[in-house]
């Protein structure tokens, strides 16, 4: 019997003579840029070292486009945001050593966002692998083993016919639900070495789906249906499978009313009459999900930032769909559902029974308001106002990217995306410095479109240096830095918990002059001109930054003891 797998193509004559006299000049490296190329990749980013040459040096005879970071974690965080807003996993070049391990906090980033980053970092020659200490420039015992606690798995190559399959492999593990970043390295020799390996020209690009069992979305189906209070919180996992119409399909169906984490920003419409919006560090918001009889929890492991601090103990049955099996029930029991959220939400369509319910959108309503009274008794006008300005500035399809910034942790709350998948934060991972070389990143992903980064003058510095790839690609990003002259939250925190801040105050540069030294135009604005400022830089075609002196507050937050507002005030 001969099965549709056991069926190869037979090659044609031309593929054979041209398998049989490669190109001559070709190396190492060629193979690795020909399989990207190959499987779909298009554009990619990194930063050369003396190791990794041979890839570079490979892309000038390859279509690939390259853009060059000036920091390897920039380049990390570059590729990042090109995963996100492609949905294709981005191509990461990387040195040995020193190159390849300062990209780890920005695959941190990229892990816990769910993130496609494919990167790919020289070795050692091949005989410094396996330990030995043979003195080797950027020498490392065992590199990989810096990946394995970051990524979704290793990759580490020996010869120059085990490259192609490699990336192929690796290209998979990146784009299989859960989306993430994967690590493939080669040694600085199989790089260089010649090869009469013939020109790649095909891949398998395609990963396996992960489905839904059945029995499980019809058990969920069932709770669902016959629910007295449902409700939903959409994770960063809607976001990933492109599932937004789907998840608002469900919940109309439902009448649940939808809460996003900051992951999840855009998975659900923020006008929508069943959109509780994204105000998870809330208590009010909090006591409604618990006292749900039925909580379905898309694409979220509701850790720390989506339970408002481990606070939420939901009383009904939960429902948990997730493609992360480790995330599955770790925080709370739940009928588990181990798969894409996109194709889970299809089963749930196709099985549940609408449901009448006419107080839903009343109770969305009161909890808004509710919500809503408790900021407005905080006297935060500034902060809300300036959220306020850099709405209305950006253009609806625009996407933006948030650093670890005071403003950035309101936005997670109160920021309306307007579209799916369009704003997007280094909330996974929480390190500074993400915002602005996203933001580049996206801008060459898409560069019909504007894009607005936000950092505060602390993590603005830790990717300053990127100015200088904005002018010399001319990525469309505005990036706005909000001036505080240290780090606001952590000066915030430390304030409050002992009285005074420590090590948070910050000598800081002219960022108006400095962004001009770079060719950049700048401008510095005030709460009364931010509006207007942003509007005409994000108009202007090219790189620009707009600096905000202002010291802003927090929210005060509802986790803590004693916090637990009243119902109702």
């Amino acid at each position: 019997m001969t099965h549709d797998h056991d069926l190869v193509l037979r090659p044609t004559p031309a593929q054979i003579s041209a398998a049989l006299n490669p190109p001559a000049g070709r190396i190492g490296g060629d193979l690795v840029v020909e399989t990207l190329a190959a499987l779909g990749a298009t554009t990619v980013f990194g930063l050369p070292g003396q190791h990794a040459l041979g890839m570079f040096d490979a892309l000038r005879r390859s279509s690939l486009r390259y853009v060059g970071l000036r920091v390897e974690n920039n380049a990390g965080f570059a590729a990042d945001a090109y995963g996100r807003i492609t949905g294709e996993a981005a191509p990461l070049l990387l040195s040995t050593g020193p190159g390849a391990l300062t990209s780890l906090a920005a695959l941190q980033e990229a892990a816990a966002a769910s993130a496609p980053v494919l990167a790919i970092g020289s070795q050692v020659p091949t005989a410094g692998l396996g330990g030995g200490r043979h003195g080797y420039l950027h020498e490392l015992p065992d590199q990989a083993a810096s990946f394995r606690g970051v990524v979704k798995s290793v990759h580490t190559v020996r010869t120059q016919s085990q490259i192609p399959s490699a990336i192929e492999a690796a290209w998979k593990s990146a784009l299989s639900v859960p989306h993430g970043p994967v690590w493939v390295e080669i040694p600085q020799d199989v790089l260089l070495a010649p090869t009469s390996i013939p020109v790649v020209t095909g891949g398998d690009a395609f990963p396996e789906e992960l489905a839904p069992r059945p029995e499980l979305t019809a058990v969920a189906a069932h709770l669902l249906s016959g629910a007295a209070r449902p409700a939903i919180i959409a994770g960063g996992g809607v976001v990933r499978s492109d599932a937004s119409g789907k998840l608002r399909q469900l919940a109309e169906l439902l009448r649940a009313p939808v809460v996003t984490t900051p992951g999840g920003k855009g998975a659900f419409p923020w006008t929508h009459p069943l959109s509780m919006q994204s105000w998870l560090e809330d208590r009010h918001t909090t006591d409604f999900l618990e006292d749900a009889d039925v909580l379905l929890v898309v694409g979220s492991g509701l850790g720390e930032l989506s339970s408002n601090y481990h606070t939420f103990r939901p009383r009904g049955r939960v429902v948990q769909i997730e493609a992360d099996l480790g995330k599955l029930e770790s925080n709370h029991p739940a009928l588990g559902i181990h798969a894409d959220a996109r194709l889970a939400l299809q089963a749930l369509l196709e099985t549940v029974r609408e449901r009448q319910d006419d107080t839903a959108p009343e109770r969305v309503r009161e909890l808004l308001a509710r919500v809503s009274r408790r900021i407005a008794s905080q006297e935060l006008t500034l902060e809300q106002e300036l959220l306020a300005s850099v709405r209305r500035a950006l253009p609806d399809d625009s996407p933006s990217f948030w650093d670890m910034t005071v403003l950035a942790y309101w936005a997670w709350s109160a920021f309306d995306p307007r579209t799916p998948n369009s704003m997007h934060s280094a909330q996974g991972a929480g390190g500074l410095g993400y915002g602005f070389p996203a933001a580049l990143g996206a801008a060459a992903a898409d560069p019909t479109r504007p894009v607005l980064a936000v950092s505060g003058d602390g993590g603005a510095l830790y990717s300053i240096a990127e100015l200088a790839t904005a002018r010399q690609y001319g990525l469309d990003v505005t990036w706005l830095i909000v001036d505080d002259g240290g780090y606001g939250i952590l000066r915030e925190y430390m304030t409050d918990a002992f009285g005074e801040p420590t090590a948070t105050e910050l000598t800081r540069p002219d960022y108006v002059a400095l962004a001009e030294s770079f060719g950049v135009p700048g401008v510095l604005t005030s709460a009364g001109t931010l509006e207007a400022d942003l509007a005409k830089a994000l108009a202007t075609p090219g790189p620009s930054v707009v600096v905000l002196p202002a010291v802003l507050r927090m929210f005060a937050p509802t986790h803590l003891d004693g916090e637990r507002p009243e119902a109702g005030r």
